[in-house]
């Protein structure tokens, strides 16, 4: 049996579960309060060990606002730094990208006095903190749990964050998106959403051919939140202008639904759970493009729901109970497209952690070929000709075991290329590359198998060709690698050590190496004063960096083996320094 259609189907439960929780009727209870204050206010309520914090939906941004559907980059920056786990984490990914005039808003609120006071008081007195928000509140209403989840990030507190927004426009990029799923904060989001509401979609579509007429609606809109009856009095729009708004909105949503992944780049991005509610109940998804495509299928939809015979299937039968929630026909033509929308997310919703399990047992299968390279080293740190491992493998000739070793250190490339790609394409969990098992092994696979690929290319002569290795010949991989070691134990700091690291913790050293041999023997065929001092510079600071990753064992015990490519270059090194230091004042004279 198909495991997709072997288990049951949770969506409709979920959301049933979730609406019939206190926490949606109290969080609409306080979004009311806060909407009958002042514009820009909030509210801060305490319920037992709960904290509320509701936000008001009437604030002075408008779709004629040149900002309204501007993205702006977080700030690197930012309010004393609290979005800080948002950041990129490298250049080539696009920066965290935010809605422009709504971060002006809670910019506006975070410096409140009374804002920060009661925040304070609700942290040290709450278990859990509740954020809410009615439509531009409830996007306030996400900022603010960004704020806070990054906050309690920095200081290690624990109290549980929970965002609950009502018919909120959209908040950022994809790279928020991404960097929400990164630090598992997907699941304290969770975004209501009734079956017409166009506030929750109107960031899909170009803002400029309907401003004159959304600003109006918003006004409509700000005069019903603050007070039902006297909004009612006033109509802004005709039904026929409605109508285009409404039309225009579903056109852009539906070129979005039928792009899928492809759509969001660049663009608004939804991230945390949904649930679209309608009269007869409500489904939770959390998968991005299936939220845009629930968007779009339910805006299309205009009757209520018909009820008929369950099918057998427990999968199936779910599924039929999900569409009937949201109040789609059985019979209608979106039914179909709806049913396999929900499907299409439940099985995204799974792929990245099937593919990691998999990856797995692709790892246990590469292992040995990873064994008989440090087998290799142990063998080449042993030899009698004391070259080591990296010269061993530099100066190799054409034994069997040599190249087997050059075989197996092509597959461990694959497959880690592969690793990336994977990850790159959204096939990985988002925080696979925090994983310790991961980070452990990419780290180590780095230290052993890196010194190899430095010592293939200068054997290959390719550092005349293409210049140095570690300016033009590193592979991607390692950069990559580098990165996830430095995010998650660059500020471990381990203990001093009482004998030669198995394997050397700078993987560049050998490339640092070739490169100080390359300026010594530059630096005997020149006579251009300027040109030796800046040689000696850069030949001192080397010197000076290995002595220290020597003296502190950083090393493996092949580095310092008496025929090995640094003791050798020490050897010229010194005897050259020697010889020069009674004219090297000069040079750094001439240089200053």
């Amino acid at each position: 049996m198909d495991t997709e259609t072997s288990s049951f189907e949770t969506s409709e439960m979920l959301g049933t579960f979730l609406a019939s929780t206190p926490l949606l009727s109290e969080s609409w209870r306080l979004c009311d309060l806060a909407n009958a204050n002042s514009p820009q206010s909030f509210v801060v309520e305490q319920v037992g060990s709960i904290g509320y914090v509701a936000f008001s939906g009437i604030q002075p941004v408008s779709g004629s606002d040149p900002s309204f559907r501007n993205l702006v980059p977080l700030p690197d920056v930012d309010i004393h730094g609290v979005f800080n786990p948002l950041h990129r984490q490298s250049e080539e990914e696009e920066p965290v990208m935010v809605q422009g005039a709504l971060l002006r808003g809670f910019e506006n609120i975070y410096n409140n006095t009374s804002f920060q006071i009661q925040m304070n008081a609700l942290i040290q007195t709450s278990k859990s903190i509740i954020f809410t928000g009615h439509s531009v509140g409830g996007t306030t209403a996400s900022i603010a749990a960004l704020w806070l989840l990054s906050f309690l990030h920095s200081k290690f507190l624990n109290v549980s964050v929970l965002c609950i927004t009502f018919g909120s426009p959209l908040l950022g990029n994809e790279s928020l998106s991404r960097a929400i799923l990164r630090e598992k904060w997907g699941g304290k989001f969770c975004h209501v959403v009734s079956k017409y509401d166009i506030m929750p979609r109107m960031l899909f579509a170009p803002m400029d051919p309907i401003a004159p007429h959304i600003k109006p609606l918003l006004q409509f809109w700000h005069w019903y939140m603050k007070s039902p009856p006297s909004g009612m009095l006033a109509v802004p729009l005709s039904d026929e202008i409605l109508a285009q708004i409404f039309q225009f909105i579903l056109a852009h949503l539906r070129g979005l639904a039928e792009a899928g992944e492809e759509a969001v780049a660049g663009t608004f991005r939804p991230f945390g759970n949904y649930i679209f509610c309608s009269e007869d109940g409500a489904v939770c998804v959390d998968n991005a493009a299936s939220v845009v495509k629930m968007m779009y299928l339910l805006l299309t939809m205009g009757s209520p729901s018909c009820s008929g015979e369950l099918p057998e299937s427990s999968y199936e039968a779910g599924v039929e109970l999900a569409l009937q929630s949201l109040g789609i026909p059985c019979k209608e033509p979106v039914a179909g497209p709806a049913m396999d929308c929900l499907k299409a997310a439940r099985q995204m919703g799974r792929t990245p952690n099937l593919n990691c399990a998999n990856l797995a047992i692709k790892l246990s299968k590469i292992n040995p070929y990873r064994a008989e390279i440090e087998w290799y080293k142990a063998f080449c740190d042993r030899s009698d000709d004391q070259m080591g491992y990296y010269d061993s493998f530099k100066q190799r000739g054409a034994s069997k075991r040599d190249s087997k070793v050059n075989l197996n250190r092509h597959k461990l490339a694959r497959f880690w290329d592969n690793v990336i790609n994977l990850f790159e394409s959204n096939q990985l969990p988002h925080d696979f590359h925090r994983q310790k098992k991961w980070v452990n092994a990419s780290q180590f696979y780095k230290l052993l198998v890196e010194p190899l690929d430095i010592a293939e290319y200068y054997r290959t002569g390719m550092h005349r060709s293409k210049g140095h290795y570690i300016k033009h010949g590193r592979e991607r991989r390692y950069r990559i690698f580098d990165s996830w070691w430095k995010e998650t134990s660059g500020s471990e700091k381990g203990n001093k050590r009482s004998r030669f690291a198995s394997l050397t913790q700078y993987t560049c050293f050998w490339a640092e190496v070739e490169e100080a041999r390359d300026r010594l023997d530059a630096l005997r065929s020149t006579s251009d004063p300027r040109q030796l001092a800046l040689y000696w510079q850069d030949i001192d600071r080397f010197a000076r960096c290995a002595k220290t990753l020597v003296e502190n064992k950083e090393v493996s015990i092949d580095v310092v083996a008496k025929n090995s490519s640094y003791s050798l270059w020490l050897r010229d090194y010194n005897e050259l320094k020697s010889q020069m230091e009674p004219f090297r004042p000069q040079f750094f004279e001439f240089w200053e």
